[in-house]
């Protein structure tokens, strides 16, 4: 089969990912063997790429946001094969430490991640633990359902983390993949949403999905915030994204990366009850509930497809924030 692999990481410019034949991969007991209809590109699998999240094994295939069908099943599954399902971030957890056990699996001591610590979707098939796969609603072709199983599961828990309830003011800096999506879901439940992102395509895609106002990455929003996510991996927009908070106010950072965070003054930032927290990962029922949202409302993805060939130019363009949307790999 083709796959793409991490050859070393190293600038996009450099051409750190390789186009090569692998053997189709062989499930094992409780595992299902996906061949790949879609698969999202993601900004973690940029960092990947780059060397900003360090590989944690040679040559891993990237992606993480699959949409598949199962063509046969290792030994203890209860799929037969025929069923289209997405896969994603989280691979495998140890369902045993304390955080799995108390419902937190996203911060498992000893968790697994598709597409870097195995083997995902930038190739032709792919294995994935059958209890981590999700059904997928109907209504959803390939190339839009895949920037559900992570840009919209990681926006969800951001959105979920930041506190945000009917009728919040909600600030969105960076308007990629996860916050076009995570907008969305907070326009259907009732916030008010400012967009603050350097692209002016991004901006006129935010202000056609309902957006307040659309405005560049470190400008002050028309109004406090009740709540802000920060999806853009700049850890410099950190202090104005606190500082636009009122009172009781939290900042969500959702990414897996951030550049370093200049100097916070406690008076400015955090003082009167504002908080900043990262968000980790996802639990298997933030997924559930995301898809089941993303049928009721339902969620609308801008993609811009990309053959499997392409997958080094879909992150040359992700870099360069030429992609409007999600950027899908579609073999």
């Amino acid at each position: 089969m083709r796959a793409w692999v991490v050859e070393r990481p190293a600038p996009v410019a450099e051409g750190p990912l390789r186009l090569v034949e692998l053997p189709v991969p062989e499930p094992g007991p409780g595992q299902v063997l996906v061949r790949v209809l879609a698969c999202g590109v993601c900004r973690t699998d940029l960092h990947l790429a780059e060397g900003d999240l360090v590989p944690v094994r040679p040559r891993v295939v990237p992606g993480h946001e699959v949409v598949g069908i199962v063509e046969r099943a290792g030994d203890g599954c209860r799929r037969q094969g025929g069923e289209r399902v997405g896969v994603a971030w989280l691979a495998r957890t140890c369902g045993t430490c304390a955080f799995c056990l108390g419902g937190r699996e996203n911060l498992c001591l000893d968790p697994r991640f598709t597409g870097w610590h195995v083997d995902g979707g930038y190739a032709e098939y792919l294995v994935a633990e059958e209890a981590f796969v999700y059904d997928l609603p109907d209504g959803f072709d390939d190339e839009s359902a895949a920037p559900l199983l992570c840009a919209g599961i990681i926006g969800y828990r951001a959105l979920r983390r930041s506190g945000a309830t009917p009728g919040s003011r909600l600030g969105i800096y960076g308007f990629g993949a996860s916050a076009h999506l995570t907008a969305q879901v907070a326009l259907f439940e009732g916030c008010r949403v400012h967009v603050m992102t350097r692209s002016a395509e991004a901006q006129a895609l935010a202000l056609r999905l309902g957006a307040s106002s659309a405005t560049g990455a470190a400008d002050p929003p028309p109004e406090p915030l009740d709540a802000a996510i920060l999806f853009a991996p700049v850890g410099t927009l950190v202090p104005p994204a606190l500082a636009a908070l009122d009172r009781g106010g939290t900042l969500a950072v959702a990414g897996i990366h951030l550049t370093d965070i200049p100097a916070l003054t406690y008076a400015a930032h955090l003082f009167e009850e504002r908080c900043l927290c990262s968000v980790t990962a996802n639990t298997r029922d933030d997924g559930r509930a995301l898809l089941d949202l993303a049928a009721r409302i339902p969620l609308r993805p801008t993609t811009v497809r990309y053959p499997l060939e392409g997958a080094d130019r879909a992150l040359a363009d992700l870099a360069a924030d030429r992609v409007n949307g999600a950027a899908v790999l579609v073999p």
